[in-house]
């Protein structure tokens, strides 16, 4: 742990020379080869090597985070190099790791205690208010709150596993979307420029669309399974008997709320008053707001019951892991941006003319189904971050005159995190709950053909009615 922490230290360090933005119209596209190593490595080391990943991925990450700045400071300069990570950490790496970590520590605080009967109707309910907590403490958040509760409630049923698979496609994604608040990707372009309630006022018809859909399907199949195939346990053998609800660390939820008031706080308060950090201007808000939150991460830890973390099994490893991996994809996606911002004059011209049509314009349907394939396989929040700058980067522009492709972004980023166990962070989390509460989960590509089954034909859908 401490040889991880020492690289991140390090990879994170300021420099003292100032920052020269590096130019993305000649670069060559092996630059992009640390960038794509990483996210394959991320999507495929727990796969294939799972007792090797966990002991050395923060080895790897460093490995392919030195593999850009090393050619970068040899190639362009030490001050190039160290500008990038500068900015990276500055105006991005910092403000995310604070918030998710804020987010993980308050959510994980809180505690349900007891037991319902599972009924169809009791595990929509659940799947829905999930759902709607999701764009208010994030998809981790909500899905470390409602999981246990919710495989408690069918512990006595021998059919559990499509349960737990809708919980992942809305709890731990689709019910993030309507603020910065719920899901990674949104909280980037929040950082970049993005109104907070933007999402809310732009993507509410398919959020409400594809939530309301997935909801009646689900209650359809969980009633089908009540009356065909379960197979319920005797009630004096029920692992959890049925006993009243009750919470733990109950002043978590004030936390919360202070949690979105200070997010509220750093995107409409603009005293104007900014620092320059090696050549990254930083906003005061925006420092006010870090700060704040983590005098939030104390406060919860210093008045939750331990009893509440216990009850939940926290631990700091999922946020640890979180910090290090996307250290080196804030590094690691620098050159990629610069390409992406050098647009038809850049190495991935084949991608902006794929994304636009002849007449110039932005092709809507070809952004949500490309970054939705590729936040499918690849975590969804550099996904996002791709094709954000791949549609030019300008928030102003993308929130107005280019919303419905900002639209398009969000929701591929967002929704389609759930075709795959590695789509987003949430989803292998959940699984592993599951499987250790005795659920028989479905392995990789079993998940894939629920997903396939169930949220493609959706998504040909909504292409038709919104993009």
């Amino acid at each position: 742990m401490r040889a991880k922490l020492l690289g991140l230290l390090l990879v994170l360090s300021p420099s003292w020379a100032f920052a020269a933005e590096l130019d993305g119209k000649g670069l060559s596209i092996l630059w992009a080869v640390p960038f794509a190593g990483l996210l394959l490595s991320i999507a495929l080391g727990p796969l294939l090597f799972p007792f090797k990943w966990h002991p050395h991925y923060g080895k790897i990450t460093f490995g392919w985070a030195a593999a850009f700045l090393l050619p970068c400071a040899l190639l362009f300069g030490f001050g190039t190099a160290a500008g990038s990570v500068v900015h990276a950490s500055t105006a991005e790496f910092i403000p995310f790791i604070i918030l998710i970590t804020a987010l993980f520590t308050v959510a994980g605080g809180i505690c349900l205690r007891g037991n319902l009967h599972g009924t169809p109707l009791l595990n929509t309910g659940i799947l829905a208010l999930g759902t709607v907590l999701a764009s208010v403490m994030g998809t981790t958040g909500a899905s470390m709150l409602m999981i246990r509760p919710l495989i408690r409630a069918n512990d006595n049923r021998k059919h559990a596993t499509h349960i737990v698979v809708f919980f992942i496609f809305l709890v731990s994604n689709a019910g993030g979307s309507l603020t910065p608040l719920g899901d990674p990707p949104l909280f980037l372009g929040f950082l970049k420029g993005v109104d907070f309630f933007w999402t809310m006022k732009h993507i509410y018809p398919e959020t409400l669309f594809l939530c309301g859909t997935l909801l009646a399907m689900f209650f359809l199949l969980d009633s089908w399974y009540c009356r065909n195939r379960e197979e319920t346990l005797p009630a004096a053998l029920d692992p959890t008997p049925d006993s009243a609800l009750r919470l733990e660390g109950k002043a978590n939820f004030v936390l919360l709320g202070v949690i979105v008031g200070l997010v509220l706080m750093s995107g409409l308060w603009k005293p104007g008053i900014a620092f320059n950090v090696l050549g990254t201007q930083v906003e005061l808000q925006n420092i006010l707001r870090d700060v704040a939150l983590l005098l939030v991460i104390g406060c919860s830890l210093l008045i939750t019951p331990r009893t509440a973390r216990e009850g939940n099994d926290f631990s700091w490893g999922p946020v640890v892991e979180v910090a290090i991996l996307f250290a080196g994809i804030f590094i690691t996606i620098v050159p990629v941006i610069a390409m992406l911002r050098a647009g038809l004059e850049g190495q991935f011209a084949p991608i902006i003319q794929a994304v636009t049509g002849p007449d110039g314009r932005p092709i809507d349907a070809m952004y949500f189904w490309a970054s939705g394939i590729l936040s499918s396989f690849l975590d969804n929040a550099p996904t996002y971050l791709v094709f954000f700058n791949t549609a030019g980067g300008d928030a102003q522009v993308l929130m107005t005159t280019m919303a419905s492709t900002l639209a398009a972004i969000s929701c591929g980023a967002v929704f389609m995190g759930a075709n795959s166990y590695i789509g987003n962070a949430p989803n292998l989390m959940v699984k592993a709950i599951a499987e250790e509460r005795g659920v028989r989960m479905p392995s990789f590509f079993g998940y894939m053909a629920w997903s396939g089954v169930v949220l493609l034909p959706l998504f040909v859908v909504m292409t038709l009615l919104f993009f």
